[in-house]
């Protein structure tokens, strides 16, 4: 008797796991799990949960639409030719055009937006239209008096007559202006601290230590939001008190610790505001890469992207400045090999010839083009040009 109840028993328990395995491998898989398990088809070029994310799939997509010509014309945002701009523009397809006082002069604001309109007509990709509209001592076009009535105020003249709430409201009434014009993207704040009225770069700073120009970019960035315009920080990784890279090379040899603790804190408080692009310096770092400018240094851009989290669009400062152009052999390959998503740059044929013979020899890859020119894409898509 003993022995059948043992054998009954054991029955029982068997057909009771085969029950629970049958049971439980019928059940549908959670959302979440089926979420985790689906690996996206561009997670080989991007695969971060980042600022531009949410448009991956669709930047994917119009990536693969793209021949190799135009991948690479979206890596530069050019300096507007002096002439043939739109047939220019049409045969190359660059990713955007750089908007300078020789654009601006003789001209007034229909002209204007007639003339951006020209350029946005024969692109296939819609462009980035930037320019350097700090206000103060680097303006273009508020210079104009045809454009907009009154030159845009330095961020000092505007923090000493009304503190941050006069930046916040100076930046929603700026983007309102050049949104107007047709300027997308303003390659502002200045992020760098200075206080120091003898520095290079002071004039255009906020003139505050690192906490106040962390407030400062903030401010902009928050205020910059809902306006279609976007700001971009720079120069990364802070100027410092170095000469002016326009004119030839500068060296920092200030310690990382000091970096750290004075320079990056802006951009820092910049990205966590939500910046969308930041702006690389061509001061050589000696502590960080020596003998290398920085918008050229990979240790540079590891630093902004791994260390600092920074997700959205890295641009060179222009390539044409004189500590780049008489002193660095195909700085566009070693600009998009250091990690930089778009080249700013004047001479887009010397540009173009160096990518395509870099990737012909094997210096480079197309992957390497596809992902910077896929963050760019996503950038357009957030920025809601596509």
């Amino acid at each position: 008797m003993k022995k059948l109840l043992f054998v009954l028993i054991s029955i029982g328990i068997i057909v009771g796991g085969f029950y629970l395995f049958f049971k439980k491998s019928n059940e549908p898989v959670k959302e979440e799990q089926q979420e985790e398990e689906k690996i996206p088809e561009y997670a080989y070029l991007m695969n971060d949960k980042g600022i531009f994310s949410k448009y991956y799939d669709k930047a994917f997509a119009k990536l693969k639409e793209l021949t190799i010509d135009e991948k690479i014309g979206q890596l530069f945002l050019v300096r507007v030719p002096e002439s043939d701009a739109v047939t220019i523009l049409s045969n190359y397809q660059f990713g955007g055009y750089i908007i300078f006082d020789r654009d601006v002069r003789n001209t007034n604001k229909e002209g204007f937006i007639e003339k951006i309109n020209s350029y946005q007509s024969v692109s296939k990709v819609p462009l980035i239209i930037a320019s350097d509209e700090e206000g103060g001592t680097v303006t273009r076009v508020s210079r104009y008096s045809s454009l907009v009535p009154e030159r845009f105020r330095s961020p000092q003249e505007i923090y000493s007559n009304g503190g941050m709430d006069a930046i916040r409201e100076d930046t929603i009434n700026k983007s309102a202006i050049l949104k107007e014009l047709g300027i997308n993207v303003n390659l502002a704040p200045v992020a760098d601290v200075s206080n120091n009225p003898n520095d290079f770069i002071y004039a255009r700073t906020i003139g505050l230590d690192a906490e106040g120009t962390g407030k400062y970019v903030e401010t902009v960035i928050k205020a910059s939001k809902g306006t279609d315009v976007s700001y971009v920080l720079k120069h990364f990784p802070g100027y410092g008190n170095n000469v002016d890279t326009h004119t030839g090379i500068a060296y920092d040899e200030r310690s990382v610790e000091a970096f750290k603790t004075v320079d990056l804190v802006p951009f820092k408080v910049g990205i966590k505001a939500g910046a969308e692009a930041v702006l690389v310096n061509h001061n050589i770092i000696v502590n960080m890469e020596n003998n290398i400018p920085a918008s050229l240094s990979s240790k540079v851009h590891e630093l902004l992207r791994n260390d600092m989290g920074f997700t959205g669009v890295i641009m060179t400062d222009d390539i044409a400045m004189d500590a780049i152009d008489k002193y660095v052999d195909k700085p566009s390959v070693k600009a998009l090999l250091a990690g930089n998503d778009m080249i700013i740059i004047s001479d887009y044929e010397r540009g173009i010839n160096e990518i395509k013979e870099a990737l012909e020899n094997g210096e480079i890859t197309e992957e390497m083009i596809d992902r910077a020119v896929m963050r760019t894409l996503a950038w357009k898509y957030y920025k809601g040009l596509m």
